[in-house]
């Protein structure tokens, strides 16, 4: 039975006679108010990923929040200005629930010295970022974006993790373990090399190697190509199964995302080739003139729509760099059809950048007024999505209802939590008739809920 959404009962009375009659202490004492988080608690159910706070689908509208995985490793700053409330507020009051933010390896780790700061300094920015976002009610995804081999400087993207990135994914999943309103971003765009002067590839990444790591990937510039000469070399590729247990081994049990290959815009051996856990998600960048298919609805659906249905999909990256706003439009139009969630690149100010930076980027100025194309594009379509009610809270009668009174047909069944038959025909006063009621249950955070069709 598909679960469209699920109204959250926050009541003292009936908390207290949950907690008696299951045995959950912890129960009685939570307050009304502590029940709904201020971010919303995303987890994978089937395809979709869910808020557990209410059992509503959770589609991600977010922006990538660069500058934390670049700014340390230029050695001026953990980040760029703009970690502040106002972002958040800004960010909120345009219909962002989510923010991604990209990381430097090295910066977290602190395995670098020629770096800025400390890595508790690093670490201790992030994490106030991310508390911030969630105290605006955004989630927050963390992404292994610039990394390296021991030994070498992390400025810029390399095209496999390395022996460093499962200590790192350890130390940020311990870090993160008690924030349900995170998600984790195992590497941002993993990556082969094409060699044009040979016609051939001088590191093809393969789907095995993917999952499974073990294949040898070169050392490379911060153009993305191999060093030649001096300083050559190769390093040994960590798979996505190594830092998916990394995670886990970080008792940290959100959801995790994974991209594919060719820069994360090729899922082809995605299902195939995923680790054996409940909570993944598929991470896919679109680019406009970026995929070998064409920037179209079938092109879509052919590169991301099986997988989406069968985990959930979220655009990690997206943009539009010719100035104009059809792909951008075209594509979130086909994306909230298909029930994928997308992350622009990026909430930058774009006073004083030029070329594609100032074309990504979504807002000018300290009012955060948006850039047009892309700003006014963004916001707008944000502002014409369908608004997720709030939890409806429902009032404790005096006298126990049965559950007759409250579904007028169908089967009423208790389910989860191990509530008692009983408590489901005269243990829970409702004072609402809804017709689509199915179920009253605990949820995996101690919660009381009551399942509608």
């Amino acid at each position: 039975m598909r679960v469209r959404g699920t109204l959250l009962v926050v009541a003292p009375l009936v908390v207290a006679l949950i907690a008696a009659l299951t045995g959950f202490a912890g129960l009685a004492a939570a307050p009304a108010s502590a029940a709904v988080a201020s971010a919303p608690t995303p987890v994978v159910v089937g395809n979709r990923l869910v808020d557990s706070r209410t059992g509503a689908t959770f589609v991600p509208h977010g922006a990538n929040w660069p500058s934390f995985e670049y700014a340390c490793s230029e050695g001026w700053g953990y980040s760029q200005a703009g970690d502040t409330a106002a972002a958040a507020s800004a960010m909120a009051s345009w219909g962002i629930n989510t923010v991604r933010i990209p990381l430097n390896e090295n910066c977290w780790l602190g395995s670098d010295p020629s770096d800025y700061g400390t890595a508790s300094g690093y670490q201790s920015a992030v994490a106030a970022w991310v508390g911030i976002l969630n105290a605006h009610g955004i989630v927050a995804i963390l992404d292994l974006h610039f990394s390296a081999p021991p030994g070498q400087h992390a400025l810029g993207q390399w095209p496999m993790p390395d022996s460093q990135s499962p200590a790192f994914w350890t130390s940020v999943a311990t870090t993160f373990s008690s924030d349900p309103s995170v998600i984790f971003d195992t590497f941002n765009e993993p990556y082969s090399i094409w060699n044009p002067a040979t016609n051939s590839y001088s590191f093809q990444l393969t789907w095995d190697c993917w999952e499974n790591g073990g294949c040898r990937a070169p050392l490379v510039t911060t153009a993305q190509v191999p060093v030649t000469g001096a300083g050559a070399g190769t390093y040994p590729v960590v798979g996505m199964a190594a830092l998916v247990a990394a995670i886990r081994a970080g008792h940290a049990s959100q959801p995790i995302m994974l991209g594919g290959i060719d820069y994360s815009n090729n899922l082809s051996g995605w299902l195939a080739h995923k680790p054996n856990d409940s909570q993944l998600v598929a991470s896919w960048h679109n680019y406009q003139g970026q995929s070998p298919c064409g920037d179209t609805a079938a092109c879509w659906s052919s590169e991301a729509g099986a997988v989406a249905a069968q985990v959930p999909v979220i655009t990690g990256e997206f943009g539009e760099a010719d100035g104009g706003s059809s792909f951008l439009t075209g594509f979130m139009t086909w994306a909230d059809a298909n029930g994928i969630g997308y992350l622009p690149w990026a909430w930058w100010d774009a006073s004083g950048l030029s070329g594609d930076n100032a074309l990504y980027a979504l807002y000018t100025g300290p009012s955060f007024t948006p850039t047009v194309p892309a700003g006014t594009t963004y916001k707008a379509h944000l502002g014409s999505l369908p608004t997720t009610p709030a939890p409806q809270v429902f009032q404790i009668l005096p006298a126990p209802m049965t559950f007759p009174q409250l579904a007028t047909g169908g089967t009423v069944t208790s389910v989860g939590g191990g509530i008692p038959a009983g408590l489901v025909a005269a243990a829970v006063p409702v004072a609402v008739t809804d017709p689509q009621l199915q179920a009253i249950h605990l949820d995996s955070q101690r919660q009381l809920r009551i399942d509608r069709a």
